[in-house]
């Protein structure tokens, strides 16, 4: 019974928390996105935003992938990787932390850029939130 007790836990403790993502803008950008833009922006079908990605180690990469755009980061590189071969697109830049997004986004007026809710400062603005 004990052993069972311990291996609910160690499952239950090792589950990544789910953090709800902030879509973060300039603060002088007025947009307020849906979730079809963000797609859009996401899988190179528009352009509106210069648009940056965490690195694929950062776990909250793949949860923004499957909760924001609908694809799993497999399925996303697939795309991207049949875009750039065929020159119709470049994907998103990666930036390596949260930080170094916030920092992007709030020094560029046309950047867009995702990172934890709890991570949002009043130097950005948020432009949509996904749970």
């Amino acid at each position: 019974m004990i052993k069972k007790l311990i291996i609910i836990a160690a499952t239950v403790f090792a589950l990544p928390a789910l953090a709800q993502i902030a879509v973060i803008v300039h603060p002088s950008n007025s947009a307020n996105l849906t979730n079809e833009e963000l797609v859009r922006i996401y899988t190179g079908r528009s352009n509106a935003f210069n648009a940056v990605n965490l690195a694929e180690t950062v776990p909250l990469r793949a949860q923004f992938d499957e909760k924001g755009v609908g694809r799993t980061s497999a399925q996303l590189k697939a795309h991207w990787s049949k875009l750039v071969f065929t020159g119709k697109g470049t994907p998103p830049t990666e930036l390596a932390s949260e930080q170094e997004v916030l920092n992007f986004v709030a020094s560029n007026p046309q950047a867009i850029g995702y990172i934890s809710a709890a991570s949002v400062s009043d130097t950005v603005k948020v432009a949509l939130t996904i749970n």
